[in-house]
């Protein structure tokens, strides 16, 4: 399996604080890879810094082996890195078809828009039936939806996902993170935030445990599932 992502000793924060201590990690290609841990480990700044939207001020990120430190959110998004953001980040004035159209904004995502379309409305058949209504007045579970269509329209390499599950029922975050076990079966290499250890542990194929800035864990994401000593030091749980 080949690596289609990865960071190497990178190291950011915000102003003149630092969050990220040399993370290194990488995505294989087709496998569903999570970072997890408690709050304030780093996580959506790990997101962040790989999208480029917080700059990184040492190492590098690498994507399909070409070094994209330094390129703009936009410019990455063009080569197939796409984030959604935690807090979905929709246009709430908008309707359903036309946020998921927003998403296909590349030359690359517009070639496949139709089939694109088509897909996320098989995927999530009641973005289907609210085509037509404004995104801001969606349920959560439904706008969640429409934000990881969004992703989807933008015709992904890897999608990364910041939180699926935040301010969710059990029951909608189940549905959800069945969506991502159907697109990772599919082929789709997807990284994933999220704060219910539990179901991220179960569907990835590899975890990496960031606390305090630094990855601290790394592994097979069963083995890290029947770590206690893992699980109470670094996540909580």
């Amino acid at each position: 399996m080949s690596r289609v992502l990865e960071l190497t000793d990178v190291e950011t924060g915000y102003g003149e604080v630092q969050v990220l201590w040399g993370v290194t990690l990488s995505v294989e290609e087709n496998k569903m890879t999570t970072l997890v841990g408690a709050n304030g480990a780093g996580k959506t700044t790990t997101m962040r810094a790989i999208m480029g939207v917080v700059k990184p001020w040492k190492g590098t990120v690498r994507f399909l082996g070409e070094d994209v430190t330094q390129l703009t959110p936009h410019e990455k998004a063009q080569l197939g890195l796409v984030l959604v953001p935690e807090g979905r980040q929709l246009f709430a004035d908008l309707s359903v078809a036309e946020n998921l159209e927003m998403g296909a904004y590349s030359p690359r995502a517009r070639n496949n828009l139709d089939a694109n379309i088509k897909k996320v409305y098989e995927l999530f058949p009641r973005l289907f039936e609210r085509k037509k209504q404004k995104a801001g007045t969606l349920s959560g579970g439904e706008q969640q939806m429409l934000a990881v269509g969004r992703g989807l329209m933008a015709d992904p390499v890897v999608l990364m996902i910041d939180e699926l599950s935040l301010g969710l029922a059990p029951v909608l975050a189940q549905s959800l993170f069945g969506t991502l076990k159907r697109l990772k079966d599919e082929g789709l290499t997807i990284l994933l935030v999220e704060q219910n250890v539990h179901l991220a542990l179960a569907l990835s194929d590899y975890a990496y445990v960031l606390a305090e800035g630094r990855v601290k864990i790394e592994g097979p994401s069963h083995q890290v599932a029947r770590d206690d000593e893992v699980r109470e030091a670094y996540l909580g749980v």
